[in-house]
């Protein structure tokens, strides 16, 4: 359990100021149609971290032990500073399907999440801990629970939303783990 505990917690710090935050932003703004929204993200973050959590799996088989401690350890280091520097939604990045708030967020979500910093945090927490279903669970539920609130709140919510802390206490959550891999080695 302590892989899904892990993962929860570090995708959904992470997540909060990221661009697939705005973009559900911009999609209740948009759709105004909370439920379609949180079903496209769940379906989208499924797939997309699936897929990343695989190729961490994968990576973990080919690295020896010592070479994957040291790789995810430099990495979860380098997300640290990464998330420290506030994401912008590029304005392509919102494309407009002609099908609705469920299909339109599916392709969004997933799209926007290649090459995130959630993405290649779901990378590195799959090289790391085992198994993987609790791995993509984990960022999964992490991902909605930073998505949720600003889908059902909306524009209130997130001008509220003190995002230079939640950056600052995701790279320390990411510093953290990073030095804990170095330290502890891959399990």
């Amino acid at each position: 359990m302590e892989a899904l505990a892990v993962s929860t917690l570090t995708v959904a710090l992470a997540e909060i100021g990221d661009k697939t935050q705005l973009l559900a932003l911009l999609l209740a703004a948009r759709y105004r149609r909370a439920w379609p929204i949180i079903a496209g993200i769940l379906v989208a973050t499924l797939l997309n971290h699936a897929l990343a959590g695989w190729l961490g799996a994968l990576a973990a088989s080919w690295l020896t032990p010592d070479v994957l401690r040291w790789v995810v350890a430099a990495s979860f280091i380098a997300i640290a500073l990464w998330t420290l520097k506030p994401d912008k939604l590029e304005d392509d990045a919102l494309a407009k399907p002609a099908r609705g708030a469920f299909v339109a967020t599916c392709v969004a979500f997933f799209i926007a999440e290649i090459g995130d910093k959630t993405q290649v945090a779901t990378v590195l927490l799959a090289a790391h801990y085992v198994p993987l279903w609790q791995v993509v669970a984990g960022t999964t539920v992490g991902m909605l629970a930073a998505n949720i609130p600003v889908v059902l709140l909306g524009s209130r919510f997130a001008n509220r939303l003190p995002l230079r802390a939640a950056r600052i206490a995701a790279a320390l959550v990411f510093l953290a783990l990073g030095l804990w891999a170095a330290i502890r080695g891959v399990a």
